[in-house]
């Protein structure tokens, strides 16, 4: 392999790899399919190998391919760390760092984390992904964000990819920011419905549910499945406001946090239901090997401050 375009093909080479799929690949690298597969058909060519059979989801690794991908791993990793200690011998840190967020703004400080990058590092630029907390770990495996943060414990995400053996260590750096109280909250007039009932008798009553990678259900469902009873879901949302909105609508109970139950019952009568309550962390989470990264430490140690925490 003589050139950089050498250098692309490995690259897209391993995304292939990783994905099982050409089209992801693409959308990954932000190249088009025929380009990818030229890439892929020239290493074939280049290596005399075969790296790929097709399936009917994609793609997956020949042998040859399997061994091959390792050695290409390395070798993007030995050119990472050189992009690394070039960026720390500047002193400057520099390029996109991809934030996945979660709930609203305020709550996460979020504001008060982009200023500080601004003025800590003014090359450094940040892009956000908003979504669900438990799609965080499922973005940072598939490398579409650098960190985020998250809701509950970092434990309940998928696991990481590689041997059965390797898969009890953590693919995850974590550090827990602060923890929270979600109350459940039920329809205006409902104070008898819900008084003296406990977890395995609110189960029964109607729920407005949420989506599986949402904290809501991972949390609920560990909790109801403990007791060996069924959550009464009557509605899956995957929106805060929209959850709040069939609660006053009468549609059912749903789990909000503390501040936001207390002010619904204020503003608009909802019940807040007595010794219903959930302890929750929010954290800040990276891959574990890649820590070490200027642009992660940073975020680390801006975010540690910005929370007053020590390492």
């Amino acid at each position: 392999m003589k050139n950089l375009a050498d250098l692309r093909s490995l690259q897209s080479f391993v995304t292939v790899a990783r994905e099982s799929n050409v089209s992801r690949a693409a959308e990954r690298l932000h190249l088009t399919q025929p380009a990818i597969s030229l890439q892929l058909k020239r290493l074939a060519a280049e290596t005399g190998l075969k790296l790929f059979t097709r399936t009917s989801r994609g793609v997956e690794l020949t042998r040859d391919g399997a061994a091959l991908l390792v050695k290409a791993e390395q070798v993007l990793a030995a050119l990472e760390d050189f992009r690394q200690t070039a960026s720390r011998m500047t002193g400057t840190v520099r390029g996109t760092l991809h934030v996945g967020t979660v709930i609203d703004p305020d709550f996460i400080r979020l504001g008060q984390f982009l200023r500080a990058v601004a003025q800590t590092a003014p090359d450094l630029q940040t892009q956000l992904a908003h979504g669900m907390s438990g799609d965080v770990p499922v973005r940072l495996l598939r490398g579409e964000i650098d960190v985020g943060y998250f809701l509950g414990d970092p434990e309940d995400g998928p696991p990481a990819p590689g041997p059965e053996t390797a898969r009890s260590e953590s693919p995850f750096h974590y550090r827990a920011l602060t923890r929270f109280k979600y109350r459940v909250v039920a329809p205006a007039g409902w104070e008898q419905r819900t008084a003296g009932r406990d977890w395995k008798a609110l189960a029964e009553l109607p729920w407005i549910g949420t989506p599986p990678a949402s904290v809501h259900n991972r949390v609920l469902s560990r909790l109801f499945s403990d007791l060996g009873v069924t959550q009464n879901r009557v509605a899956v949302v995957d929106q805060e406001p929209s959850m709040l909105a069939m609660v006053r609508s009468g549609g059912g109970l749903s789990l909000c946090r503390e501040s936001i139950a207390l002010n619904e019952k204020q503003v608009h009568g909802l019940v807040v239901v007595d010794h219903a309550e959930i302890d929750v962390k929010l954290g800040f989470l990276t891959l574990a090997n890649r820590k070490g990264e200027p642009a992660i430490d940073l975020a680390f140690d801006l975010i540690m401050k910005i929370w007053n925490l020590s390492d």
